[in-house]
């Protein structure tokens, strides 16, 4: 790692020590050493110039260690500090280590090699931070409005202006459209355009979660809260901490657990499974579904109160079949992305590609539409993809399997041996399309297995 002119405040009093600690720092050609006497000192040309490091004497002669600490913690956050001390004390180490230190070393004869170990660590950290910001600038670059959502019709004009309502406060947003829409594009695009940008965006899919696993991943559990918790494990409410928490399919959430939910977001506090610690979160709500949350409170299936709480600002996302050309918008644009991330020449849709893509429904919206073209683009031999290289759900398929005469529990189990095919046995894909839960593809197949067998 080049450091070249990595800035380095020595803050010692003792002039002896102050002048072996320079020495050592010194010798690494990469470090820039500058000595202060005093607090006052340091801070002060803290003010013209902050260093990476600041090595700390624990007892100044005009202000004590923590209070200088206090001030660069509060005042320069991106200069780490190293308390230099006579004292091995360990609960002075373990307050000034709370407070924000970076590590607390002891003036001993092994100190020149502590200490250039620790700032070793720093630069290293510094480094991976430096990374992680170059990933989130990105991030929020790639979830920009013009990056992550396309298209120019009216429809989705109107959700650009939800949005640009969204992330100028914190309320809560629930995000509806059926599947395949990008509501989670939607969720993401509000969070790395809020003030909570540069904090965690947590995602979680409620379908995915089995009901008595649901509080463990929401609220985390303590060590031996339960077999197989072999240590304390944070949620995702704590993840998502000055952040956004994103609870995708929220329709799917079993209603046993909708109370605890409700009492957390009103609370803004968790506790974990198997703990007594009351525990604070600030995290932004944003809740999806492709079901009608109004129409399942009516069957019973969710609380009334919880319903009313994440309804927040509404964003109706609309299927593309009513989003006019931006089919051809969108279609371009993943062919463009396809071609580039597989190294081969772009492509472009002729004429009867176009007429193609735009008469068809796309039940499953935009995933369908980007599954499409990316495939088109592999099965065209030119530079262009026409019509026939766009392989599109046969709408007409559905009847056939109603070809004979059966139950409406056979025909539902055709139906799901139908879609199976088509998805390649993925059933998170026959679930969304048919819009089921997991748990009812796998009991259908598995009623289907038994049928078989006893015929």
């Amino acid at each position: 790692m080049n450091d070249a002119g990595f800035l380095i405040y020595v803050a010692e009093d003792n002039e002896w020590y102050q002048r072996l600690l320079v020495h050592q720092l010194s010798l690494n050609p990469d470090y820039e050493v500058k000595a202060f006497s005093s607090g006052k000192e340091v801070l002060d040309a803290m003010d013209k110039q902050a260093p990476k490091v600041l090595t700390l004497d624990y007892r100044l002669g005009d202000m004590t260690g923590e209070k200088v600490l206090s001030l660069v913690s509060q005042r320069f956050p991106d200069t780490s500090v190293i308390i230099v001390s006579e004292q091995g004390e360990i609960e002075t180490a373990v307050e000034l280590l709370k407070m924000g230190a970076f590590d607390y070393l002891v003036k001993s004869d092994d100190i020149r090699e502590r200490l250039h170990n620790t700032i070793q660590h720093i630069r290293e950290n510094e480094g991976l931070r430096k990374k992680v910001d170059t990933l989130k600038k990105e991030v929020q670059t790639k979830f920009s409005f013009e990056k992550s959502i396309i298209g120019q019709s009216k429809a989705i004009q109107k959700i650009f202006t939800l949005i640009e309502k969204a992330i100028q406060t914190n309320i809560t947003v629930n995000v509806t459209g059926e599947t395949g829409t990008g509501k989670e594009v939607v969720a993401k695009a509000i969070h790395y355009n809020s003030k909570r940008k540069d904090q965690s965006f947590v995602a979680v899919n409620m379908s995915a979660i089995p009901a008595e696993l649901i509080e463990s991943e929401l609220f985390g559990h303590e060590k031996g809260a339960f077999t197989g918790a072999a240590t304390r494990r944070k949620g995702k409410f704590e993840e998502a901490h000055k952040g956004t928490l994103f609870l995708d399919e929220i329709g799917e959430m079993d209603i046993n657990f909708q109370a605890k939910l409700l009492r957390a977001i009103q609370e803004k506090e968790i506790t974990r499974i198997g703990g007594n610690e009351t525990i604070k979160v600030d995290c932004r709500i944003i809740v999806a579904t492709h079901r009608n949350l109004l129409e399942e409170v009516k069957k019973g299936n969710f609380r009334e109160d919880l319903y009313y709480r994440l309804s927040g600002l509404p964003i109706a996302l609309p299927p593309l079949r009513d989003r006019d050309k931006d089919v051809l918008i969108l279609a371009m644009h993943f062919i463009r992305g396809f071609c580039k991330e597989n190294d081969i020449e772009e492509k472009k849709l002729d004429e009867s590609a176009k007429r193609k893509l735009l008469s068809h429904t796309f039940p499953g919206n935009v995933r369908e539409l980007k599954s499409v073209v990316e495939l088109a683009a592999v099965m065209s031999s030119g530079d262009e993809i026409s019509a026939e290289d766009l392989t599109l759900a046969d709408s007409d398929a559905l009847p056939d399997v109603m070809a004979s005469e059966a139950t409406m529990r056979e025909y539902n189990r055709r139906i799901v041996n139908m879609y199976m095919e088509r998805f390649d046995n993925d059933t998170k894909k026959v679930a969304d399309a048919l819009d089921i839960g997991q748990t009812t593809v796998y009991r259908l197949l598995k009623e289907d297995k038994e049928a078989k067998v006893s015929d």
